[in-house]
């Protein structure tokens, strides 16, 4: 598999994303459902976004592992947050991680009005490789 970042400018290098990632010569693909603040035990009930950000990322690594990929095969990385404010106020999460696992991902954050239960935010993605 060969992948190539498309990144006509370089503001957004700062949050850890590029604006479009090409994948040449893919043998396998992996959509992965939104993961939240879920555990073994069901919906988390902590309120708190750095919470839920950091079991979502988890859940996101678990699923990404289990399923025989690596992080860094990532190449989307939709995120759902019923506030955005609070998301970017601890987005460090997110950014520390992606730079861990060398992560370039398209990625699309959005504001939703209500997610399920007591959720604050859901990652979507989808890897290649």
């Amino acid at each position: 598999m060969q992948k190539r970042t498309i990144n006509p400018w370089k503001w957004q290098e700062q949050r850890n994303y590029v604006q479009a990632v090409e994948v040449k010569d893919v043998s396998r693909t992996l959509y992965v459902s939104g993961q939240t603040a879920i555990d073994e035990n069901g919906i988390s009930s902590n309120a708190d976004m750095r919470t839920q950000l950091s079991l979502a990322i988890a859940n996101v690594e678990r699923v990404i592992l289990e399923a025989g990929y690596e992080i860094c095969h990532i190449v989307r990385l939709n995120i759902y947050t019923t506030s955005s404010a609070e998301l970017f106020q601890n987005f460090d999460l997110f950014q520390t991680w992606a730079q861990k696992n060398q992560l370039q991902q398209a990625s699309t954050v959005m504001e939703v009005k209500h997610l399920f239960e007591t959720l604050l935010v859901e990652l979507e993605v989808t890897a290649v490789k």
